[in-house]
């Protein structure tokens, strides 16, 4: 159930006290023996508060000391691209790691210090370094993103690209975690110098300018300034607002950056479904402001702090779906890229809409199926065996206009500009596209809803057989697959997919909580939906055993 004060503007009682968050970065120790004050890297690094002990100092130094020591084992000794985004952690632990990075001699690349990064910038800095460079080579760069992404104020984030651009694989995060926990226990090997000695020796990079002069060779700028599309972008106080504010004044295009501030508080935001702040641009409260104003442009975007994630909104349909606008996205650029590979497949992870299977279908190409993350995307999107990977949770990205590589990660911005493409040269909004992909394939519905569960059942679920689904049938329809590694590359998905002929299910278990997360799709309609939904609750109980 929502808040009761969901999509409304925050209030002071709302807000984090900046000074008490940044002080307990420097203040409060983590105790090594404590799991829950221990480096943990999720699918996007390590993330916690420091007003948990969960990210601290101490937290930031040992990791970047293991980072140092991962990469000199691989034989990286290049340029590491450093980032960082607008959470009040996130200057903190940045000026943290350089005094480690930089007391073991390696080579930063970094904006100046009250700069920020978006993650695509940071990826594509590393993707263009290494281009020239044979597989392996000594000389590749890496990098490392401070950032939290999309998570409340109080938070801090930092995540590892290694040379491939896109998010570490966990035969790098195990690693670097587990060397990073064994420094938190006895620090002395910990390399350091103060800032103020050696932030003579950092080299400034302009990302803002290489990122945004270089979109030209990934989206047809042109069709949007001589169709004249007017365009709303909200940073939402996050790490593009000086892109937008670069696009709009040097690019050409008729854009409006509709909220320049940052403030590490969010102060101006609107909240988030649960009542906290959250920089989530595919969550229609924390969009609220900017939905609020969809009639003063053509195509309205917002970006997660990070700029990783990407959010849409058009006059005749306001924040459009995630899964809706990855479909559109797909049926425009698989028609309007003549190079790219007439082979290339499209990516898609398995609790995205089968919207896009049809889609892709439709277009003749190969659908590659993965588990949730955006890692699985990276090989495919190296050699352009995959043009386009997207995720149900508004990340994307997609290939150069000459089918060569753009990012590895996910690039809130392209897909932002990418709406304004598909409006300049067809002369309909995404949104009024997606309509007409429903009278071709129909109209699905789908949800995502949390079921309970102890640790014991999340950690079984996790590591099903397909064989324990006894079920033969859900909501009135044949079982046609039971699925507990992935299509695309047989990875394991960590939980179960159960597909018919017109919907499916998938159960995954939640990192942080007591609960499953079900996602469900239905292409008989929202009654079937929850049909499907009531029904992937009993099929899990059964195999779960409660």
């Amino acid at each position: 159930m929502a808040h009761p004060r969901a999509g409304q503007p925050a209030l002071p009682e709302d807000l984090i006290d900046v000074d008490a968050v940044v002080s307990a970065y420097h203040d409060l120790v983590p105790d090594p023996a404590d799991p829950d004050q221990q480096v943990v890297f999720g699918t996007s690094g390590h993330r916690g508060s420091s007003l948990d002990t969960a990210f601290n100092d101490a937290h930031i130094a040992a990791t970047t000391q293991a980072i140092v020591e991962y990469r000199a084992a691989q034989g990286i000794a290049g340029p590491l691209y450093l980032g960082k985004d607008t959470h009040a952690l996130s200057g903190p632990a940045w000026t943290t790691a350089i005094e480690v990075l930089l007391a073991n001699d390696v080579d930063v690349r970094c904006e100046g210090d009250d700069d920020f990064t978006p993650t695509p910038a940071v990826s594509r800095a590393i993707v263009v370094h290494n281009a020239e460079l044979p597989e392996g080579d000594a000389q590749a760069a890496d990098g490392i993103v401070v950032t939290p992404s999309h998570n409340p104020p109080r938070d801090g984030g930092f995540k590892y690209n290694p040379p491939h651009g896109g998010p570490a694989d966990s035969d790098a995060t195990s690693v670097i975690a587990d060397r990073a926990n064994a420094l938190l226990g006895d620090p002395s090997p910990i390399r350091r110098r103060p800032f103020a000695e050696v932030s003579d020796r950092l080299v400034r990079f302009d990302y803002l300018g290489a990122y945004c002069e270089d979109l030209r060779n990934a989206l047809d700028l042109d069709a949007i300034r001589d169709a004249g599309v007017r365009i709303g972008a909200d940073p939402m106080g996050g790490a593009s607002v000086q892109y937008w504010d670069y696009i709009a004044d040097r690019l050409g295009l008729d854009l409006t950056v509709v909220n320049e501030k940052v403030d590490p508080q969010w102060s101006f935001m609107t909240l988030d479904t649960d009542g906290k702040i959250r920089m989530d641009c595919s969550s229609p409260n924390a969009m609220a402001s900017l939905i609020g104003q969809k009639d003063r442009f053509q195509i309205s975007t917002g970006n997660d702090a990070d700029s990783d994630r990407h959010g849409v909104v058009t006059p005749d349909a306001g924040l459009m779906n995630p899964n809706h606008y990855l479909a559109v996205a797909i049926q425009y650029l698989y028609g309007h890229r003549p190079g790219w590979r007439p082979d290339a497949a499209v990516g898609k992870t398995l609790v995205s809409s089968s919207m896009i299977d049809r889609v892709a279908a439709d277009l003749g190409r190969t659908l590659l199926e993965v588990p949730v993350g955006f890692k699985w995307f990276v090989p495919g999107l190296r050699t352009g065996e995959i043009a386009f990977g997207g995720e149900e949770s508004a990340g994307a990205s997609f290939l150069a206009r000459d089918g060569s590589t753009w990012t590895t990660d996910k690039d809130g911005i392209l897909l932002a500009l990418l709406a304004s493409e598909i409006q300049a040269v067809t002369g309909l909004s995404p949104s009024q596209h997606y309509a007409a992909l429903t009278e071709r394939h129909g109209s699905p519905a789908y949800a995502r809803v949390d079921a309970p569960a102890t640790r014991e059942q999340k950690a079984k679920l996790a590591k099903l057989d397909p064989s324990a689904v006894e079920a033969t049938e859900l909501a009135g329809e044949e079982i046609t697959a039971k699925l507990t590694t992935a299509p695309g590359n047989g990875a394991a998905i960590g939980g179960l997919k159960v597909t018919t002929a017109s919907a499916w299910f998938a159960a995954r278990p939640s990192g942080t909580e007591d609960v499953y997360k079900i996602y469900a799709e239905s292409f008989q309609g929202p009654e079937h939906l929850a049909r499907v939904q009531e029904e992937a609750r009993a099929v899990v109980s059964a195999t779960l055993g409660g």
